[in-house]
């Protein structure tokens, strides 16, 4: 092989080696091309979580859990499905601090009503899409009965909370400060319209939109998820469960002062009134029901629970073992201490502790009177009756004897025994022997001592 034909072979290879170094080069930019492109369709999958309900602890224990699984799966957006009249300020604020510092962005979408707390949670998303006919605004305070507060340490609170929630993008602050204190007066200028002192800010979904507090209007969720240009990725339905609706319930604080009243009374009739069965079953289900409601809801933990078991212990060893009270009150306090610390709110655990005792007491104290006859403490009263039937005779009766004459059925040494009209009573001489069938006569009666005298003597 000559000089030329290598000199050939070898410009072949190098035309070939860059050849294939721009093949090579080609397909790694359309593979990466395609793989961007597939990433881009694919992407993470987008949460719809429902919460249409009031806002209160069940709501937020479970929107909790809802976020960590979507931050723990990487989700690319939570769609938050709200309809709500609102519900506790205290609970819509932990609600809108954890859509706030979720890694995963929200978008709310109000179907229906997002008035009062609902609007303050719907302000703290990224994107709020309402549907056509909803509202949002309202959000003055107000108590459990409707009523405005109109304490003005709680409106400035909440119109600041309301106003740091609209700034975080960028919305107009003014108009939260509108939709929660009755004196603010705000000149809405996109839709036209002025607020007035004493009215409380409300928006139309087309309101919102024009004012700047929503970014698109859709009739469904299906419609906002493809606005969000999301409606390729895969949809994850997010509902409560039945032990978080039960946990909800049960977590209330009517249901919850209505659970300790049947658990202290079940359980205290059962132990003063043995034998029933049926108070003793129900005083246990509602303590379970009680602490399982605040267990699923979060609120409860382990330690709870081992403390109101062993204050029961103690109150029931307190029955049995002299303690000079000492195992009834720390049993009392561990109690306490239990079910204080399973609840969210101590103060309201403490409410409905106290009413539940009160009730309690008159219940029981109720069917103690009822079924006195079969109480524990029959078992430490001594019932057992001296009777005269039985041989016995009490002091007011024994003093009628004095005067009376009898028969010695015993020698009297000075004790023995008399017959008096035919009732055998012992009796005692001062000092002097009468023998046997001495008439005598009872001359003092001391207590159950019985002074006698020979009849012959006294005369």
């Amino acid at each position: 092989m000559d000089f030329r034909r290598i000199m050939q072979w070898r410009a072949l290879l190098l035309r070939m080696s860059a050849l294939s170094i721009m093949i090579g080069c080609l397909l790694s930019w359309a593979s990466g091309a395609a793989l961007a492109e597939q990433s881009g369709s694919v992407g993470g999958a987008v949460y719809v979580v429902h919460a249409e309900q009031t806002v209160k602890s069940g709501l937020q224990s479970f929107l909790e859990r809802a976020y960590r699984e979507a931050e723990e799966a990487r989700a690319e957006r939570i769609v938050l499905r709200l309809n709500t009249y609102g519900g506790l300020v205290d609970h819509a604020v932990e609600i809108g601090h954890l859509i706030r510092e979720s890694k995963v962005p929200t978008t709310v979408f109000v179907e229906g009503k997002a008035v009062s707390a609902g609007t303050y949670i719907a302000l703290n998303a990224q994107n709020i899409i309402m549907q056509p006919g909803s509202t949002i605004g309202a959000a003055a305070v107000v108590d459990e009965s409707g009523e405005l507060i109109d304490n003005p340490k709680v409106v400035s609170f909440w119109t600041s909370e309301m106003m740091e929630a609209a700034r975080l993008h960028d919305r107009n602050p003014d108009y939260a400060a509108a939709m929660t204190d009755l004196n603010a007066v705000v000149e809405v200028k996109e839709i036209g319209r002025t607020k007035a002192r004493g009215d409380i800010l409300t928006l139309t979904a087309t309101e919102a939109v024009k004012a700047g507090y929503a970014e698109h209007i859709a009739a469904s969720v299906d419609e906002a998820i493809q606005w969000l240009g999301l409606d390729e990725r895969t949809r994850i339905e997010l509902e409560p469960t039945w032990s978080e609706r039960l946990a909800e319930w049960l977590t209330s604080p009517v249901m919850m002062t209505i659970l300790l009243i049947l658990g202290i009374a079940g359980i205290a009739i059962e132990m003063l009134l043995p034998g029933f069965g049926v108070p003793g079953l129900v005083g246990t289900a509602s303590f379970i029901l009680f602490f399982f409601g605040h267990y699923a809801a979060g609120f409860a933990g382990q330690e709870s629970i081992v403390l109101f078991i062993a204050g029961v212990v103690l109150l029931v060893a307190e029955l049995f073992i002299p303690s000079f009270g000492i195992l009834g009150v720390l049993g009392s306090i561990a109690i306490v201490a239990g079910v204080v610390t399973a609840a969210q709110d101590a103060v309201t655990a403490l409410y409905a502790l106290a009413i539940a005792l009160f009730v309690s007491v008159i219940i029981v104290y109720v069917l103690a009177r009822k079924y006195s006859h079969r109480g524990i403490w029959n078992k430490f009263i001594l019932r057992d009756k001296l009777t005269t039937e039985q041989g016995y005779v009490s002091n007011s009766l024994r003093e009628s004897l004095i005067g009376r004459t009898g028969t010695t059925l015993t020698p009297l040494r000075p004790a023995g025994a008399v017959d008096i009209d035919g009732e055998r009573i012992d009796v005692v001489t001062d000092g002097q022997y009468i023998g046997s069938g001495v008439t005598v006569t009872v001359v003092a009666v001391d207590g159950t001592r019985v002074v006698v005298k020979a009849a012959d003597s006294l005369n």
